[in-house]
C-alpha cells in the first residue's frame, strides 16, 4: 500500500497535535506538520516539522512544491471570538485569506496536472470550521442548515466555506464545537481545563447557562479527520460531543467528574458579560453523517473526561 503524505496546519493546537500523535500510530501515511514558529511537540520523532505562516503565499507555495501532499488538514484559524472583534485584519487574514492561498494553489496545480515537475499536487483540501456559523435559533443542526453568522469570527469562517464550496478542488468541511483536551506542554487551555483549574484553586466563577453546546473530545474530532482523509471523504459534515448541554452544566459535570466544589458556580446569563462578540444560544449537531460516512464514535462527555484525566495522570 502506497502511503499518503499528511500536511497539517496548526501542529502546534489542541487538534493539530491530536492529529500529529494519532497518525504516527499508523503506518500507511507520512506526515508534513506545520504551525507558525517552534515545535512544540513533546516528540518531534518520525515526522517532519515545518514552521509556516499560511498567510503568505510565497511560504506557503514553497512549502507545498517541497513536500507534494496527498492531503492538507487545515486546523490553523484564529478562534478567540472575541479577539477576532477587535483585530479584524489578523482575523480575516488567518481564517480567509489562508484559505484562499490554499485554493489558489491547488487550483491551479489542478489546471497544470501532467505539465512539468515544479508544480503542487493536485491534493485533498479538509478544512475546519464551526457551529458558529449558525445563528443559534434553532441547534441541534444538520449539514443542509442555512448559516447566519453572528460575529466577525463566524463570518470569517463562513466566507472561508463559500470560498472552499465555490472552488474546483476536491474538498471536505467538518465543522466541530467546543473542543477539549490536553497539549504538550500545556501551553493552551479549553473550557474543562479552565473549570477544572479554577474549582481546584477554590475560585469563584461565573458560568453561562443560556448557551448550549456539545463538547467535543479533541481525539474524536482527529479520528473523524483522519477518517474524511483516508477515505477521501468529500462535503460538509457535522463532528462534536454527543451530548448536548448548557455551558453551566458542563461545568457543573466537569466538578462532578473531579469531585470539586459546585457551590463555587455562579450562574449567569450571556447578555451580563458585555462580550464583545454575540454568541449564538443554542448549536449542537446532527451527526448522522458522519456516524454513516466517516465511521464516527464519539465518547460520552464522562468518558471523555476520563480519558483527559488519565492524560493529566500521565504529565505528573
Amino acid at each position: 500500500m502506497s502511503s499518503k503524505k499528511i500536511l497539517i496546519t496548526g501542529s502546534n493546537g489542541l487538534l493539530g497535535q491530536k492529529l500529529v500523535c494519532a497518525l504516527l500510530k499508523r503506518q500507511d501515511v507520512q506526515i508534513i506538520a506545520t504551525s507558525k514558529g517552534e515545535n512544540r511537540m513533546i516528540n518531534k520523532e518520525d515526522y517532519i516539522y515545518e514552521s509556516l505562516d499560511i498567510t503568505q503565499k510565497e511560504e506557503l507555495q514553497k512549502i507545498m512544491l517541497t513536500h507534494q501532499p496527498d492531503v492538507v488538514i487545515n486546523t490553523a484559524a484564529m478562534t478567540n471570538v472575541d479577539a477576532c472583534e477587535f483585530e479584524k485584519e489578523a482575523c480575516w487574514n488567518l481564517n480567509v485569506k489562508s484559505v484562499q492561498n490554499f485554493i489558489e494553489l491547488i487550483e491551479y496545480a489542478k489546471i497544470s496536472a501532467g505539465e512539468s515537475s515544479g508544480k503542487i499536487k493536485n491534493c485533498h483540501f479538509i478544512h475546519l470550521s464551526t457551529d458558529f456559523v449558525f445563528d443559534g435559533e434553532k441547534g441541534p443542526y444538520k449539514e443542509t442548515d442555512d448559516p447566519n453568522p453572528l460575529s466577525f469570527y463566524s463570518k470569517s469562517k463562513y466566507e472561508a466555506e463559500r470560498i472552499i464550496l465555490q472552488s474546483k478542488i476536491k474538498w471536505a468541511i467538518i465543522r466541530t464545537i467546543i473542543i477539549y483536551g490536553v497539549v504538550d506542554n500545556m501551553s493552551r487551555s479549553n473550557v474543562v481545563l479552565w473549570a477544572k483549574d479554577s474549582l481546584e484553586k477554590k475560585k469563584q466563577i461565573n458560568v453561562v447557562d443560556d448557551q448550549f453546546r456539545s463538547p467535543t473530545l479533541s481525539e474524536d474530532l482527529a479520528d473523524a479527520c483522519i477518517s474524511a482523509a483516508l477515505k477521501g471523504a468529500t462535503g460538509i459534515y457535522h463532528v462534536s460531543g454527543k451530548d448536548i448541554m448548557s455551558i453551566l452544566e458542563l461545568v457543573q459535570r466537569v466538578a462532578d467528574f473531579w469531585k470539586l466544589d459546585k457551590s463555587l458556580i455562579n450562574p449567569i446569563k450571556s447578555n451580563t458579560l458585555n462580550q464583545p462578540a454575540k454568541r449564538p444560544p443554542r448549536t449542537g449537531f446532527i451527526l448522522t453523517k458522519a456516524f454513516s460516512e466517516l465511521d464516527y464514535k464519539p465518547h460520552s462527555f464522562e468518558k471523555g473526561l476520563e480519558i483527559l484525566d488519565g492524560q493529566l495522570k500521565r504529565r505528573r
